[in-house]
């Protein structure tokens, strides 16, 4: 009875070239060139096949252990060290730790190892629709995309907040992030903030249709709001997407954040705003080490601040108000008296822009800074008069006299002096 062999594809292949190859069929050339060898690998089949037959071709180290196998010694330590500190952790990122603890696995065998024990089960995989891919802009600092991320980012050992982030989209590198309470034109800014520091000016910023970047159809067209007038300001093109597909880079951070860095808050026992927005710098660092990838210019598309732009005056809350003909502008329920020498005829009836800074309230008028003074609420000077110059000066005098030449003196021939009273109805 002859024997049966069990072979791959790959064996059974190269069997029946080396039976052709024996009669005579085809050259040892053509053999190597189908079965993608060297001649010489071919002359050793060839030799093989000629002493052993068949088994010739069946590889040597078939039911033997493989060389490159794991010990099991440390698979099992790896698995009793996933058990204890790891249990929610992915395949990679357990690796990775595991990696940092002196035990070096790899990925593969570990999410094998880890699915034998029960550990760990691999996710289904959702339908998702289909969207037209974007290719990424070519340089680095060209488009960055922001958003923000409500999550429980301490696992209930803080309360709820936002991580607010700014991905390049030519990279994938997290220029700035930041914890704050929620999403807010304040936390906006301060992020901007960060970001312009490390890095400076991108040509455009890709967000979402948040009431912190574009104003509600309730209010009127053309209003904008603070964040998207400090863009202004800045020279930045404020992009607002109409799903968030459109700027996928930012949302997969998200996703991306939301296991890894989770999970990292827990290993260091953070669980404070301000503690992790401390630890933050020393993560991203690693995790763009660990995600970004090189642009397609080496051009770095980054402007600098220029010598007048602010940040501590444009990142700010900003209004515009009407001067009053007395000189004085109301903000915020506070009544402040403007003291421009030279300037009283000409900023009357006028817009000033009104910044909240950390110092205090600044008024400026074409890019001038406007001295003032606050007023308490019981001095409000009067306007009534025909003249600017009288009602400054009245302004800086304080209370006003009454004038006797200006009394009305009513004619003879006025109702109110032919008619001293009324006339009384009949008893």
């Amino acid at each position: 009875m002859e024997p049966l062999y069990t072979m791959s594809r790959t064996e059974l292949a190269r069997l029946q070239a080396l039976e052709a190859l024996s009669k005579g069929q085809v050259t040892q050339a053509r053999v190597a060139d189908a079965l993608g060898l060297s001649v010489r690998q071919v002359k050793r089949l060839a030799k093989a096949y000629r002493l052993l037959g068949p088994d010739g071709v069946l590889s040597a180290r078939r039911g033997k252990p493989s060389n490159h196998r794991s010990d099991p010694t440390v698979l099992a330590a790896a698995i009793e060290r996933v058990r204890e500190r790891y249990a929610d952790f992915g395949p990679t990122l357990a690796s990775e730790k595991l990696a940092l603890d002196g035990i070096f696995v790899k990925r593969e065998r570990l999410r094998q190892a880890m699915i034998a024990a029960g550990i760990w089960r691999a996710k289904q995989r959702r339908r998702i629709a289909v969207h037209s891919p974007r290719l990424r802009r070519p340089q680095f600092g060209e488009l960055i995309q922001g958003d923000g991320s409500p999550h429980d980012w301490f696992e209930g050992r803080a309360p709820r907040c936002s991580l607010l982030l700014f991905v390049d989209d030519a990279t994938s590198c997290i220029g700035a992030a930041l914890f704050a309470p929620h999403e807010s034109t304040e936390a906006y800014f301060q992020l901007m903030e960060q970001y312009l520091q490390s890095y400076g000016k991108p040509y455009a910023l890709y967000v979402d249709k948040l009431s912190v970047f574009k104003v509600s159809r309730h209010q009127e067209i053309g209003d904008q709001t603070q964040f998207a007038r400090a863009m202004n300001e800045l020279d930045i093109e404020l992009i607002c997407a109409n799903s968030p597909q459109a700027k996928g880079r930012v949302e997969r951070a998200n996703r991306t954040l939301q296991d890894r860095l989770v999970k990292e808050l827990r290993l260091q026992n953070i669980s404070s705003i301000a503690d992790a927005n401390a630890f933050l710098p020393q993560f991203l660092a690693g995790h763009n080490a660990r995600f970004a990838i090189a642009p397609a210019s080496d051009i770095d598309a980054h402007r600098p601040l220029g010598t007048s732009e602010n940040l501590q005056r444009i990142l700010v809350h900003t209004e515009e108000r009407v001067v009053s003909p007395n000189l004085t502008v109301k903000f915020k329920g506070a009544l402040f008296q403007l003291t421009a020498p030279g300037l009283e005829r000409r900023i009357a009836h006028q817009r000033v822009w009104i910044r909240q800074l950390a110092t205090g309230v600044s008024m400026e008028y074409r890019g001038q800074i406007l001295t003032h003074q606050e007023l308490p609420r019981a001095q409000r000077p009067v306007v009534d008069a025909k003249s600017l110059n009288a009602v400054i000066d009245r302004t800086r005098l304080g209370a006003r006299t009454p004038n006797p030449q200006k009394q009305r003196i009513l004619p003879p021939s006025h109702p109110w002096k032919r008619y001293p009273t009324l006339p009384q109805p009949p008893k």
